[in-house]
């Protein structure tokens, strides 16, 4: 029985990436506030799922990992959004500096 390839399951999908700089001592704060707004952004059309995850090296950095059916989904449509205002209110306070979002395609996959 023949796999579907993961980069053929992938095509179509966009990944956003960004790494956010927490304010220390904020941390859990943060992290409460994001379990809010999870249910904010996984209701929006276009959003396929999202990771958090915590540096290591510098457990203030945390890595944010949205997936997208395509790129408009989320600079137009989230973030042109009355959602996206109630996302900036619950987390855009506790970044310093503010996270630069990069957007990507899949090339490859296992």
């Amino acid at each position: 029985m023949d796999r579907p390839s993961p980069l053929r399951m992938l095509r179509g999908m966009i990944l956003e990436h960004a790494l956010l700089p927490v304010k220390p001592g904020t941390e859990p704060q943060f992290v409460e506030a994001f379990e809010e707004a999870k249910q904010i952004i996984s209701a929006v059309p276009g959003f396929r799922s999202l990771s958090l995850s915590r540096c290591l090296e510098r457990p203030g950095t945390y890595l944010l990992l949205v997936e997208w059916e395509t790129l408009e989904d989320h600079t137009e449509g989230f973030r042109g959004s009355p959602e996206y205002q109630q996302w900036r209110r619950l987390l855009h306070h506790f970044y310093e500096p503010f996270p630069t979002v990069e957007h990507f395609e899949p090339v490859l996959g296992v």
